[in-house]
């Protein structure tokens, strides 16, 4: 599938690119006589994105390689901040401390948000006893005060005295398989479903800690598919391109009803767990190394027919990030 093949690339692969083009997100000339290196790094989510243009570039631009890993949003920031990347992939901005990090190192960077996302909460094609899941059923399921829940029946009680409705849940194994701490998609999790809940209820805001994490969505998909009564998330695009052996369940934050994520729901934001992607780029090598200023161009450019392509959503206007760019 494309998403997998993309992922191969990414982690296995140096793609080659070359410099050209100005900075109005014109695509870059054929610059045989160019040379140099980029490394990307960060986001998983972000990064079937970014490798998809890579290889794109590739093809009029031979002499620049470029690395594209996706060890998580988490993980790519503390590469970003002490200066190892050029552009680092996120799937959720980046925090203060990781800002305090990249001044304390002289790092300057733009943020350009390149595509919205519907975080997707999946189980196994085989589970026909939950279709939809509130944010309260979610927290009871996964969150800190359900360590050692085996058995989706386990949480019943913890969603009844939430207000949860989607109970009660079946006897059956509850398989968790899901993000790992050092990735974005995790911390988007843990801020959109579980931290008010959380320290309404003086907890500490994470997930629980005992269930299979993996920074590689991928790994996640083979481990929901791999048991008939699941659950976990992954970004959208992970979800849309293994249809055949995950479904993605339903979510209601409690005012929305029901939404199960599409390029309709989370483009128009009535999917309750769409989030903006992004890639920042160090400014101060921009100006350095013409490559890496010609990949963000093309990047910004034909590039973003990648969104689309590796099954994320466009956003409808971006003058803005071009804005961004061009004022950097």
């Amino acid at each position: 599938m494309r998403t997998r093949h993309i992922a191969t690339i990414a982690a296995l692969a140096l793609v080659a690119a070359a410099c050209g083009g100005g900075d109005d997100g014109s695509s870059a000339s054929n610059g045989d006589d160019s040379s140099g290196t980029i490394f990307v790094s960060g986001s998983s989510t972000v990064e079937p994105i970014s490798a998809l243009n890579a290889e794109k570039f590739k093809t009029d631009n031979p002499n620049v390689s470029i690395t594209v890993e996706g060890p998580g949003t988490g993980d790519g920031f503390k590469k970003f901040c002490a200066g190892e990347s050029d552009v680092s992939d996120a799937s959720r901005p980046i925090k203060d401390s990781e800002a305090e990090d990249c001044a304390t190192n002289g790092v300057e960077y733009v943020e350009l948000q390149v595509a919205v996302d519907g975080l997707s909460v999946v189980t196994s094609t085989a589970n026909t006893a939950v279709s939809c899941l509130t944010f309260h059923d979610l927290y009871a399921l996964v969150g800190p005060e359900s360590i050692g829940f085996d058995k989706w029946a386990d949480a019943n009680d913890l969603a009844a005295e939430l207000g949860g409705t989607s109970g009660p849940y079946p006897d059956a194994n509850l398989v968790v398989t899901a993000p790992g701490e050092e990735s974005g998609t995790y911390d988007t999790f843990v801020e959109l479903v579980i931290e008010d809940l959380a320290e309404q209820r003086d907890q500490f805001p994470a997930s629980r800690p005992d269930y299979q994490a993996s920074a590689n969505d991928n790994v996640i998909i083979e481990g929901i598919s791999g048991s008939d009564t699941s659950l976990g998330w992954v970004g959208y695009a992970f979800y849309i391109e293994n249809t055949d052996q995950v479904k993605a369940l339903a979510v209601d934050d409690g005012q929305s009803g029901c939404v199960t994520p599409s390029a309709e729901t989370i483009a128009d934001g009535s999917y309750p767990l769409a989030r903006p992607l992004y890639i920042y780029v160090n400014t101060t090598k921009a100006e350095e190394k013409a490559e890496l200023a010609s990949f963000v161009d093309f990047y910004l450019g034909d590039g973003l027919a990648s969104v689309g392509e590796t099954g994320y959503v466009e956003l409808d206007d971006y003058s803005a990030v071009l804005d961004a760019w061009a004022n950097r």
